[in-house]
């Protein structure tokens, strides 16, 4: 059950990390900072005057994003006809890839760079984040974690192995993962986060923070997971060391996590539990994917076609059990959800049109929920869908 990812090649190059020690790889800080755009022989620097840290913008009590790739928000006309759209309808946010599953990060920042990666980059991603922030869009910055093509190049040691040769292990698509019990790479995450806070971005994404699950798993060997830990404990133990780092940086933080995990209580073969999620973030965003959920499925026999049904019992069920949770910890029932779903915008089971998306929307309200946000990998939207400012949808109703 993985997302559907689109992504565009672009020119460039990837980051040179510094070794500080035998088995601890973070990427050293210099003085001077450089980014490239073209080449690996050209770059630019980012002076210390680009580097100030931008205010961010309050999180909307009901918020409403779609998602931007590194490549559209790198395209002028395609992230402004995205711009406008959220500017004239009841959309009130936006994620950017802040860094993806090819492990480039897209904005400049000040690691020592040169990049070979295959990932997008953003020269002014500043400029364009004080632009949205202008027309008063909230900006969350995602970050793939533990899928990174070009980390693992760099430092193997630190990846999911393959039992079978002693390489790197990789997924039905090619794709390698970092072993979430590899500590050294939980700093490198910490560290991003403290770039992008300053970069401007309002909330940090984080995406991918699970054990892979789309190959052969038989063949996967976790060489940093501790025998006498589970991958649900190593994974809260990642959760716990993020949320102690990152709360120093004074920056919303949100986490995205199978959809199955609001009506499974087993960590589904990735780390995931819900409630061991709960409690390190300020917002959890369930990928509720009507495409995603398998085939009878809560009597579904095909669940891709019961948008409604799919995200009303899925959330619904989210939010009973973080109720529990919240209780448990001697909250009251009424503290406000950090539920947070990921909604469809992509053919895949079925069709998606305005009609599929507003029941998703109504399905959420109709949880309990007041916060949504909207997914298409090619960042091709069904502008239909999404209500003007004075339009229908209002939460509650």
């Amino acid at each position: 059950m993985q997302r559907v990812r689109g992504f565009m090649l672009m020119g460039g190059g990837a980051i040179l990390l510094i070794l500080l020690s035998t088995n601890f790889f973070l990427p050293h800080l210099f003085g001077a900072n450089y980014y490239s755009t073209e080449s690996d022989d050209q770059f630019f620097e980012v002076s210390p005057a680009e580097q100030k840290i931008i205010e961010r913008l309050k999180t909307p009590e009901s918020l409403k994003a779609l998602y931007m790739t590194a490549c559209v928000a790198a395209t002028p006309s395609w992230r402004g006809s995205l711009k406008e759209l959220i500017e004239r309808t009841e959309l009130n946010a936006v994620v950017i890839d802040i860094k993806d599953y090819t492990g480039t990060i897209s904005f400049p920042n000040s690691f020592q760079q040169k990049l070979t990666g295959k990932g997008c980059l953003v020269p002014d991603m500043k400029d364009f984040i004080e632009e949205l922030h202008a027309s008063s869009i909230y900006v969350i910055g995602r970050i793939s974690v533990f899928q990174d093509l070009y980390y693992t190049h760099l430092f193997p040691e630190l990846a999911v192995k393959s039992k079978a040769t002693g390489g790197i292990w990789k997924d039905r698509k090619g794709i390698s993962f970092i072993d979430v019990g590899a500590k050294p790479y939980w700093d490198y995450i910490v560290e991003i986060s403290r770039e992008a806070r300053a970069a401007g971005f309002d909330e940090l994404n984080y995406d991918y923070v699970r054990y892979p699950s789309d190959g052969d798993m038989q063949d996967a060997h976790f060489t940093w997971t501790n025998g006498t830990s589970t991958k649900a404990e190593i994974l809260e133990g990642f959760f716990k060391y993020l949320d102690d780092k990152v709360s120093e940086i004074g920056v919303a933080t949100s986490v995205d996590i199978f959809g199955m995990t609001t009506s499974t209580t087993h960590d589904l073969g990735i780390g995931q539990v819900l409630e061991r999620t709960l409690p390190y973030f300020d917002y959890v965003a369930p990928m509720v994917y009507p495409s995603h959920y398998p085939k009878g499925w809560n009597g579904f026999e095909f669940p891709a076609k019961m948008p409604y049904e799919v995200i009303k019992i899925a959330m619904t069920a989210g939010r009973e059990r973080e109720v529990a949770f919240n209780v448990a910890r001697g909250l009251a029932t009424s503290t406000p959800s950090k539920l947070r779903p990921w909604l469809q915008d992509f053919n895949l089971g079925a069709t998606y049109g305005p009609g599929e998306i507003q029941a998703q929307v109504q399905a959420t309200y109709d949880s309990g929920l007041s916060s949504w946000m909207v997914w298409n990998a090619a960042n091709r939207y069904t502008v239909a869908a999404f209500q003007s400012e004075t339009g229908i949808h209002k939460a509650g109703q």
